[in-house]
């Protein structure tokens, strides 16, 4: 007998602020305590939820060790104050893990084998390198040429797309000076209110001469990338950083950052029992894998599949965050699907707004969430590149 899939319901979407890597407001904040953050401000959103009904807490993290290792997500949701009876699993896509977090929340609900499910990301990226504190790749990859792109670096990989598709670098810093208008004038507007939840850093300064610690506090509101004094003639100061003669810089790559984001996911039974409103409603996911040297344009392949199985179009799409690991990416992947530039990233994107890698999935979901109701839009999706050549992609409804 064949058991239909029920719907999976988002009822809270919060995220912390996006603070710069490795110098800026959250570098001596942790990633679990970030996390645990996130999580308080989801579950604050729905007052009326009993939190005993939440069965896990599935978060996604790039580089899961050291302060965000020992399976974060258990950590965060005990510290967050859930009954023990919540469990907690760590996963890790890369780029994607904390999209693959929430879809994977979802599908639990939608196959029935759960009701209430907390999906997040954490990432620090000041605490925790890039490649991890002990990188070893394994010596296999050198075997077949096809699998040697698995030893490029990220930038490597997008000057190789930059190439094959002729991304200039004229239209890669153009891109980037539009992401940090389009951020600036967000934050301006308060675009970002609903989904970020106001964190208080405490700072400790040792007073050399007197022996004595100050304590200060100070509450942050916004994300720490966006610059309003980006300009073309700033940006084309920069040099290459990946490839002799190449194009890709620092201004027009994402922002290394730090930051979490939670969500929280229910079944109907759980609406009616506790007479919760959704958000919106969960659609469809798909994953895709490209050519690891091309990593850059695995969301060409994933969005189309996430569309089919939701059965729509890709101009049913009102909002699209495709996350902005490089300028030269982003814009293969636009010019390749013919991607509305109007109806993309239209708060800006990770190249202004910062990129912690394994949270940037559910901060960029809980902006949809919230995006689609202030503009009262129907469907958004959230796509993203992914390390070692995948693309990611999943659509949220408004109801």
């Amino acid at each position: 007998m064949t058991k239909q899939l029920q719907d999976a319901y988002i009822v809270a979407a919060s995220r912390t602020p996006i603070g710069k890597a490795p110098r800026g407001m959250f570098r001596n904040t942790r990633p679990d305590e970030l996390l645990v953050h996130a999580i308080k401000s989801a579950v604050a959103q729905v007052p009326g939820l009993d939190t005993g009904v939440i069965e896990d807490a599935i978060v996604g993290c790039a580089i899961p060790e050291a302060e965000q290792g020992l399976n974060v997500a258990r950590i965060g949701a005990l510290l967050a104050g859930l009954p023990n009876t919540v469990g907690g699993v760590t996963v890790n896509r890369f780029c994607a893990s904390g999209l693959t977090a929430l879809a994977m929340a979802a599908d639990r609900i939608r196959v029935g084998e759960a009701d209430a499910m907390i999906a997040g990301g954490c990432e620090s990226m000041s605490m925790v390198p890039m490649m991890g504190n002990k990188p070893s790749l394994s010596p296999h990859i050198f075997d077949r040429n096809e699998d040697v792109g698995i030893a490029y670096g990220m930038g490597l990989t997008a000057e190789k797309v930059a190439e094959r598709w002729k991304i200039s670098r004229e239209a890669q810093d153009a891109f980037s000076v539009e992401s940090h208008r389009r951020a600036i004038a967000a934050q301006q507007a308060g675009e970002f209110n609903d989904e970020i939840a106001a964190y208080t850093i405490t700072d400790r300064v040792p007073d050399l001469a007197t022996g004595e610690i100050s304590v200060k506090t100070r509450e942050v509101k916004l994300d720490e990338g966006p610059r309003a004094d980006t300009s073309m003639e700033g940006l084309a100061k920069l040099r290459a950083v990946f490839a002799n003669k190449g194009s890709v810089t620092a201004g027009n790559s994402s922002q290394t950052s730090d930051g979490a984001g939670a969500l929280i996911v229910v079944s109907e039974k759980i609406l009616k029992q506790f007479n919760l409103t959704p958000l919106a409603r969960f659609v469809s996911f798909a994953v895709r894998g490209v050519p690891p040297e091309i990593m850059g344009i695995g969301p060409k392949e994933a969005i189309p599949a996430a569309l089919k199985a939701a059965g729509l179009k890709q101009d049913d799409l009102d909002w699209i965050e495709l996350n902005e690991a490089f300028a030269a990416q982003s814009l293969a992947v636009i010019q390749d699907l013919g991607l509305d530039p109007s109806k993309l990233n239209p708060l800006g994107g990770a190249i202004a707004l910062g990129h912690p890698l394994g949270a940037t999935g559910a901060i960029r979901a809980a902006t949809v969430v919230h995006g689609l109701r202030r503009r009262n839009y129907k469907y958004g999706m959230v796509t993203m590149c992914v390390g070692t050549g995948m693309g990611a992609a999943g659509i949220i409804e408004r109801l």
